[in-house]
């Protein structure tokens, strides 16, 4: 192992050990010879693998993306839905059918608009992960009443639900899971700022401890105009800017700013420079699709992995729009349809760069929605339905327990609010363990899950 590996190595260890140290982990904090060993293999990979999160804004409303499609449950919900209920006769071409039955005769069907999904359902690389939500640990309806066990905080707020689901902290959380994953992954990736790739802005589930979150947009790697073409037709004056804001300083804030700003513009040659050098994808992406654009920046990322010398990734893309508190049979089945077009699309980019098996891209929402309608929409709720998808998912399946469609069933906490039965960190911990994150490192990436008896719920 060269010098350079040797030291990437042993900063990952003792960067690793302190965290372990500060979570409280079951280890004492001492030497822990097996992560100098995973540390110094992680320098040099011979696989890779990558996550993609795909956030959806706003609160998916969950009753109208998985629907029941058996007489008896479809009766059900069009009760409880009331104006919202779509017919049961219209769900015939997306009734899924998975390798095992859902009990009690249960069938559920995918939003007509998001048939683009049929086709990787039956292929086995679509799962779905029933009822999943943010908890602290198992709650139920008689726990969440009599607040006897700890719950989420600020439950049903936006801004802090979006926050507890990509980090485990309300707003203001300083790192993601994400993130987290990021910071455990560095050594694989030579300390790489492409551990952590953001196509949708600023995120906190992207945010390590040490790993950096990489933004850029949809065409690219985004570039400091005045010194990546000439400045007021100068020359001189362009070299003068770069020279000005990457400029050394004893000042401790100018000192920072000089090393981000110098960073940032080394990454975006070395992005634009790995674009550049790629063929076109083949796979069409629908270019009026906002979602569809952010997934094929990060396919392009992913075709250039080798240049940017990264064995481990995690992404995040997002759609907005689904805070339907109204026209929400007008609106939800065109943001669905881009969902599901977008996805489609990804996996079979993923399929064109051999890489299918490799990379799994999965949903996320800040809440479900109520099952009762308010007339027009729906409002927010707690537990929704996910999507995994990918070469690795154990698809055609349904995982978690499926909730009843009836109000006062004990599924839910009111007006058909679902009570979670899969808690976020097991959701979250599954996906990392796929990535390569070891059972010791998993309590630093969901702090919580250690309070749930099942750890991976299978799916991948």
């Amino acid at each position: 192992m060269s010098k350079t590996a040797v030291d990437l190595a042993r900063r990952a260890f003792l960067r690793r050990a302190a965290l372990t140290g500060v979570a409280g982990a079951a280890a004492p904090w001492a030497l822990n010879l097996s992560l100098i060993g995973e540390a110094a293999a992680a320098t040099n990979p011979s696989d890779y693998k990558a996550l993609v999160c795909v956030f959806l804004y706003g609160g998916n409303d969950n009753g109208n993306t998985l629907i029941p499609a058996d007489a008896t449950n479809h009766a059900q919900y069009a009760t409880v839905r009331s104006t919202l209920a779509l017919p049961q006769s219209g769900l015939v071409g997306t009734t899924l059918t998975p390798n095992a039955a859902l009990p009690g005769g249960l069938q559920l069907a995918l939003n007509p608009a998001m048939a683009a999904l049929m086709p990787l359902w039956d292929a086995g690389q679509l799962a779905v992960q029933l009822n999943v939500g943010p908890l602290i640990a198992p709650t139920t309806l008689a726990q969440y009443n009599a607040r006897s066990v700890p719950l989420p905080p600020k439950l049903f707020s936006h801004n802090d639900q979006q926050s507890i689901w990509q980090s485990d902290l309300p707003e203001g959380a300083q790192s993601g899971w994400g993130g987290r994953i990021g910071d455990l992954m560095l050594s694989g990736n030579g300390g790489s700022v492409f551990s952590c790739i953001s196509v949708t802005g600023n995120s906190v589930f992207l945010t390590g401890k040490s790993a950096v979150q990489y933004q850029m947009g949809t065409s690219g790697a985004v570039a400091i105009n005045g010194i990546s073409r000439s400045l007021y037709g100068s020359a001189a004056a362009q070299a003068a800017l770069r020279n000005l804001i990457t400029a050394s300083s004893s000042h401790l804030f100018e000192a920072e700013y000089s090393r981000v700003t110098k960073r940032s513009i080394d990454a975006e040659t070395q992005v634009t420079a790995a674009l550049a050098g790629l063929p076109e994808l083949s796979t069409p992406f629908d270019a009026n699709n906002s979602l569809a654009n952010q997934l094929k920046m990060v396919a392009r990322m992913i075709a250039a992995r080798g240049s940017l010398g990264v064995s481990r990734q995690v992404f995040m893309v997002s759609l907005g729009g689904f805070d339907l508190h109204d026209n929400l049979l007008t609106n939800h089945p065109g943001l669905l349809g881009n969902v599901a077009g977008a996805l489609a699309s990804f996996q079979s980019a993923m399929s064109e760069l051999g890489v299918a098996d490799q990379v799994t891209a999965f949903t996320a929402s800040d809440f479900g929605r109520t099952l009762t309608s308010n007339g027009d929409g729906s409002d927010h709720g707690w537990g929704s339905h996910h999507f995994v998808l990918g070469g690795a998912v154990r698809g055609k399946a349904f995982y978690g327990t499926a909730p009843s469609f009836a109000l006062g069933s004990g599924s839910e906490v009111g007006q058909g609010r679902l009570l979670p039965t899969t808690s976020v960190d097991q959701f979250a911990g599954t996906l990392a363990t796929w990535l390569g994150v070891s059972a010791t490192d998993l309590p630093m990436v969901v702090p919580n899950l250690s309070n749930f008896s099942l750890r991976n719920l299978g799916f991948v």
